[in-house]
Order: structure tokens, then C-alpha cells, then sequence
């Protein structure tokens, strides 16, 4: 088996669990190749130091990386192509204090092939009608959910009719009807240089990647302010903690009740049939969504997961973390 055919042999098995990253991470003895897929981290494979090395040089070199530098992080891109269609792959190396390297591949999947599934098909249609208008729509939920891939497909509903910038760190979905704008730290464009920049476009509508620090989080406050529509992602255990998580990062609590429109906590959940679909916790801008602070997510969620429990659809060993979440 050639080094192409081994590497393509894990993508591919990373696609077939549509697998958002794959990691090579050094264990004690050997690497050990795992997929994250559904918000898990699952194991896929072991190899020996040596095979798992050669993978990682002839990955760095598909991606214009320095091969030679095994310590300082670096970061690549590269694309393969599976059954005649492309998939972008982003790359991460860093060495650990033992020069053992440790890659990540980050799996971009083309929206329209994605089969891109809501769990309950009306909750679409509930976060399609946020679009109306201006303000802050914020989606949270672990690494690998969907978040970009369901800010897109909403957003491509408005193609033709508004404006819609997007600005990425990197850009994970080429929508050619969007204005797409990537961070380059190198040249000094981070989020909060690219939005101000942005605002000078008069886009109606923005897709911010993340909402990382408080310079991005008082920029996309105040384009919400001044009337264009924000849909964005933030790390929060649920939809309460997303006010709070904006209040930490400096928002006035009088501005959120302004500027915030939902907040969408999102789960990508492997039913008992073996497919993958989104569930959300959806909860617009109300005195009880900006107040609410001894629970994470609303009563709501609990009965959607009961009734999806009810129809077969989730295993109770699901149903019982996602009420944890």
C-alpha cells in the first residue's frame, strides 16, 4: 500500500462516520489515529512511529508545510478528491517538549453533499423566520455540531436578495453567491480588523466564524445596532449561557436586549438508524433567556429529546447526555 493510498484509506473511513477532524496523537507506545464524529472522539486506528510519521511528512507536504520542522505549530491546506468530488482538508502540526509531532485534519465538506438533516424539520422553518429583519442570531454547541454548516444554510436562503459577507478563520464552505473574507494574521487582518473593513461593504447580512474575544463581540454588536443581520457562533455550555458568555466578554446587559435576537444551542446526533442529524435548543430574545441563570437550556429541549426517545429515533443512552448537555 502506497503513503497516498494509506492516507486516503483514513479519510475516507473518517467520511463514512462524517468525521468533522482526524487526529494523529503520540501515545506511549506508537500513534493513535481517532475521528471526532457526532461530538465524539472515537478511535479509528494504531500505527507504529514510524508509519504514523511518514503520514504526517507526506501530509505536511501536500500542504505546503516545512517538513523539517517537527515542533513549531504550523498550519496548511490541501484537497483530495473522493468519489469525483473535492473535499478541502485544513491542517494543524505542533511538536510536544518530546519533538513527537501531533496532526489534525479538519474535514470541509461541501455543503450541498453534506445531506445536511434536521432532526425536526420544523425547526428549520423556526430559524428561518429569525432572518426577517436585523440583530444577533448566536449558535453554540461542541466542535464538529454544524454550527457553520447551519448559518450557510439558512443564509443561503437569502442568495439574491441580500447581501451576505462571510468571515471565516479559514473559510470552510465556498458559497460563491457570498462575499467570503478569511483572517491572515500574518497581515494583520484578524476578526475585528476584517468586520470593520466589512462594515465599509454595507453587507445586510454578516457570517462571523466565531465570536472570540471582546473587540470581535462589541463589532458585531454594534453592525446589529446599526441594522444588519449577525449570525454567528460562541462558545457556551447552552442557550442561557450565551448572554451570560456575551456580558463576560464586555456587551452591555442593556444592549443585549437590542441587539440579541435567538440564541440556538445545536447537537449533531447519530440516530438509531445510523444517520446523522441536527437537533436544536432554540430559544428567541425574552426577558427568560437574558435573566435565567441556574440552568443551561430551556424546558423545551428536555420534551423534544423525550419525544424523539418515544419514536425510536435516539437510544436512552443518548437521550440521558443530551439532557446533560
Amino acid at each position: 500500500m502506497t503513503i497516498e493510498t494509506e492516507m486516503m484509506t483514513i479519510i475516507k473511513a473518517a467520511m463514512r462516520s462524517r468525521a468533522s477532524d482526524i487526529y494523529w496523537l503520540p501515545a506511549q507506545s506508537g500513534y493513535q489515529v481517532s475521528i471526532q464524529a457526532a461530538g465524539h472522539l472515537q478511535p479509528l486506528m494504531t500505527l507504529d512511529t514510524a508509519s504514523a510519521e511518514r503520514l504526517i511528512n507526506h501530509v505536511k507536504y501536500r500542504s505546503n508545510m516545512a517538513i523539517s520542522d517537527h515542533r513549531r505549530p504550523q498550519l496548511g491546506a490541501m484537497n483530495v478528491m473522493v468519489g469525483g468530488q473535492r473535499l478541502d482538508l485544513r491542517i494543524s502540526t505542533v511538536g510536544d517538549f518530546l519533538d513527537r509531532e501531533s496532526l489534525v485534519v479538519r474535514l470541509l465538506y461541501a455543503l450541498d453533499n453534506q445531506q445536511f438533516r434536521y432532526l425536526i424539520p420544523g425547526q428549520r422553518e423556526q430559524l428561518r423566520t429569525l432572518l426577517r429583519g436585523s440583530g444577533l442570531i448566536l449558535f453554540s454547541g461542541p466542535m464538529g455540531s454544524g454550527k457553520t454548516s447551519t448559518m450557510y444554510d439558512l443564509a443561503r436562503e437569502l442568495r439574491g436578495k441580500r447581501v451576505v459577507m462571510t468571515i471565516e478563520d479559514p473559510v470552510e464552505v465556498y458559497e460563491p453567491a457570498f462575499l467570503q473574507l478569511q483572517v491572515n494574521p500574518t497581515a494583520q487582518m484578524a476578526y475585528p480588523e476584517l468586520l470593520k473593513v466589512g462594515l465599509r461593504h454595507h453587507p445586510d447580512v454578516f457570517i462571523i466564524g466565531e465570536i472570540r474575544d471582546a473587540k470581535t463581540a462589541q463589532i458585531a454588536v454594534q453592525a446589529a445596532l446599526s441594522g444588519h443581520l449577525v449570525l454567528s457562533t460562541l462558545h457556551a455550555r447552552g442557550v442561557y449561557g450565551i448572554p451570560a458568555r456575551l456580558t463576560q466578554l464586555g456587551v452591555a446587559p442593556a444592549l443585549l436586549g437590542e441587539t440579541l435576537r435567538a440564541a440556538v444551542y445545536q447537537r449533531l446526533v447519530t440516530l438509531t438508524d445510523g444517520q446523522p442529524a441536527t437537533l436544536f435548543d432554540i430559544a428567541p430574545v425574552s426577558t427568560d433567556l437574558l435573566t435565567t441563570t441556574d440552568r443551561l437550556m430551556t424546558v423545551k429541549w428536555g420534551q423534544l429529546i423525550d419525544e424523539q426517545l418515544d419514536a425510536k429515533r435516539l437510544t436512552p443512552a443518548l437521550a440521558a447526555e443530551l439532557k446533560g448537555a
